[in-house]
């Protein structure tokens, strides 16, 4: 029995043992071709067959407005509704009454200084006819042109310096251009539209009190913009011996063309390129809005041998090419762009460019390409 027991244990020790010793064996070629797997680094590539082509030059800009403008008054007063009530996306036409300031008090002011003048002439008529008597007709049709609720006529017109100083030391002349300005003044409590446009903001209601130079609503003249774009100092020759440009949305539709109207002389400190002013004009009727976001493309007048890569594959004037194994950084030339890729020049048919960035740590690891 003992024995018998004896060989059961033997026999299960062994059999585990070999099981063990399996596992053991199977692990660790499995550990070793991890590390090795590890070590090797997969990048996508592009074999180089350079193309004669001619290069389209494309950048982006934004289009804006040619007049965008805010609504303000000169004058204080509580502010009424023009001839429409005027809310953002609402549209006007040029000459259009926007908003009115309350002119009860200024109109009534006016009319009494007008009624002030016309006492001062009452009062000089007779010394007039006895210094001036050549001259009375004209005072007396000027006094009865002065009514309280219309403009002042034309001053008559002074024919001597003893007539222009009889008239000064009676305070004519004073109070007859303090009426003029006061209705100029006038003129500021109406605000007619400057262009047909549309509103975009608005920063009071009607009722509220207007003030000096504050803000009533920004305005955008409709149907005449321009579009902004900013070039690289490289490509801004090429733009401006083409002058002309189309436009395009990002889905590849013509939207419209254009010529420079104007080029910045400093750089954008955003962008670091120069911008560039150009006006737009639709094509078949497309509707352009302000704040779009187009592509600006030009012909370029030379034609190249190169090869498309995506933007992040260029970096410093730079790309890497995969050789043996190895990564390798090589000087090329940028020829062209479009939105998101870049056609260079100055590499050979049949290497292979890595399409992306690559660590700069490339020490202990071996490179393999997946051609795309």
């Amino acid at each position: 029995m003992k024995r018998n027991q004896i060989v059961i244990l033997g026999s299960l020790f062994l059999i585990f043992t070999i099981i063990f010793l399996v596992i053991i064996g199977k692990k660790k070629p499995s550990e070793k071709e991890m590390k090795e797997e590890q070590k090797i680094v997969y990048l996508p590539v592009r074999v180089v067959k350079n193309m004669e082509r001619e290069m389209q030059i494309v950048s982006y800009g934004q289009v804006l407005p040619n007049a965008e403008i805010d609504v303000a008054f000169e004058v204080q007063g509580k502010l009424e509704q023009g001839k429409t009530y005027l809310k953002p996306g609402m549209s006007f036409e040029k000459g259009q009454i926007l908003y009115r300031v309350n002119n009860e008090e200024a109109f009534y002011t006016l009319s009494s200084r007008k009624i002030q003048l016309a006492n001062l002439i009452v009062g000089i008529l007779p010394d007039i006819e006895l210094d001036f008597p050549s001259e009375k007709k004209k005072w007396t049709s000027f006094l009865d042109a002065v009514q309280p609720n219309k403009l002042l006529p034309e001053i008559p017109s002074i024919n001597s310096d003893k007539e222009r100083l009889f008239l000064t030391s009676r305070n004519v002349l004073s109070e007859y251009y303090n009426i003029r300005s006061l209705e100029a003044r006038m003129a500021k409590y109406t605000y007619f539209a400057p262009f047909s446009g549309t509103v975009l903001e608005t920063f009071a209601e009607p009722g509220a009190i207007a003030n000096p130079g504050s803000r009533i609503a920004r305005i955008a003249k409709t149907n005449d913009f321009e579009i902004k774009v900013p070039i690289t100092t490289d490509h801004l020759k090429d733009y401006q011996k083409q002058g002309k440009a189309s436009f395009y949305t990002v889905d590849g539709e013509k939207v419209g063309t254009g010529t420079i109207n104007r080029i910045s002389d400093v750089i954008n400190q955003t962008t670091q390129s120069v911008d560039v002013y150009y006006s737009i004009k639709p094509v078949d009727n497309y509707k352009i809005y302000s704040g779009m976001y187009l592509n600006v493309s030009i012909s370029q007048s030379a034609s190249s041998e190169s090869i498309c890569v995506p933007r992040m594959a260029v970096t410093d004037n730079k790309v890497s090419i995969l050789q043996k194994g190895e990564v390798i950084d090589v000087a090329v030339r940028v020829v062209g762009n479009k939105p998101d890729s870049l056609y260079i020049s100055g590499l050979k048919n049949g290497e292979k460019v890595i399409l992306e960035k690559v660590e700069t740590d490339r020490k202990g690891k071996t490179y393999k390409g997946i051609i795309r």
